[in-house]
C-alpha cells in the first residue's frame, strides 16, 4: 500500500538554509512523546524531579562535555518538556558576547565544484546536540524505567537575537514551574486553545 508523499512528509521546523553550527545563542524546547508527564510533577509552583527527571537534568548538563564549543545558560526540566538556552562559540572558543547574541557571520569556507557553500560538520550543530541528549535519556529510560518512547520527533528552537530577548527568555524559563497551571504543554490545562506560545 502506497501513501501520498505530500500527506506523510514531515514538515521541517528548522529555518531553511540556516547553518545551526554557527556561533550564536539558541532557545530550545524538547517535549515528550504525546506530552506525557514522565519527569516528575510541579508541587506548589516548584518542579520535583523523579528518577528519570534527574537523568534528563544530568544529560542536559553533560552537553558541553560532548560538545566543547557549546555552553549552557538558563534551563528547566518540566514534567513533560525541557527548556534551555545553548550558546555556540566559534572554533577559537570565542562566544558571541552579551551585546551581540545574534549568530556571527561565518568565515567563507571553500566552495564546492557546484558553487554551493558547504555547512560545517553536522556534529557541531544544535541538532546533533539535541539528538545526543535525547539518545542518552532514552537509553536510560529503556533500561531502568521500561519506557520505550520518551521524546516527540523534532524540537523547537528560536535564535536569540539580542540581550533583551535573552533576558525575556531567561525570565520565562525561571518562572515556568510557577506558571505550570497555565502552561500550554500541561495536559491538565483547561484552556487548550491555540498552539504553545514561547517567548
Amino acid at each position: 500500500m502506497t501513501h501520498p508523499p505530500q500527506k506523510h512528509r514531515r514538515r521541517s521546523i528548522r529555518l531553511p538554509g540556516y547553518d545551526y553550527a554557527q556561533p550564536g545563542a539558541y532557545f530550545i524546547t524538547v517535549c515528550t512523546h504525546n506530552r506525557a508527564c514522565l519527569f516528575g510533577e510541579v508541587v506548589d509552583g516548584e518542579m520535583r524531579l523523579n528518577d528519570l527527571g534527574h537523568i534528563v537534568k544530568r544529560c542536559w548538563l553533560e552537553i558541553p562535555t560532548h560538545f566543547p564549543h557549546a555552553t549552557l545558560d538558563a534551563y528547566v526540566v518540566m514534567p513533560n518538556h525541557v527548556h534551555g538556552i545553548i550558546i555556540i562559540t566559534d572554533h577559537a572558543g570565542v562566544g558571541v558576547g552579551a551585546r551581540n547574541l545574534s549568530p556571527l557571520p561565518s568565515p567563507s569556507p571553500p566552495r564546492s565544484p557546484s558553487g554551493a557553500t558547504p555547512f560545517r560538520t553536522p556534529s557541531r550543530t544544535i541538532g546533533s546536540m539535541i539528538r545526543g541528549f535525547k539518545i542518552g535519556v532514552t537509553k536510560w529510560a529503556r533500561q531502568h524505567a521500561d519506557i520505550r518512547t520518551v521524546w516527540q520527533r523534532n524540537y523547537y528552537e528560536h535564535i536569540i537575537r539580542d540581550e533583551s530577548s535573552l533576558h525575556r527568555i531567561r525570565t520565562y524559563i525561571a518562572h515556568n514551574p510557577s506558571r505550570w497551571g497555565q502552561d500550554h504543554e500541561n495536559p491538565m490545562r483547561t484552556d487548550q486553545k491555540g498552539p504553545p506560545q514561547y517567548p
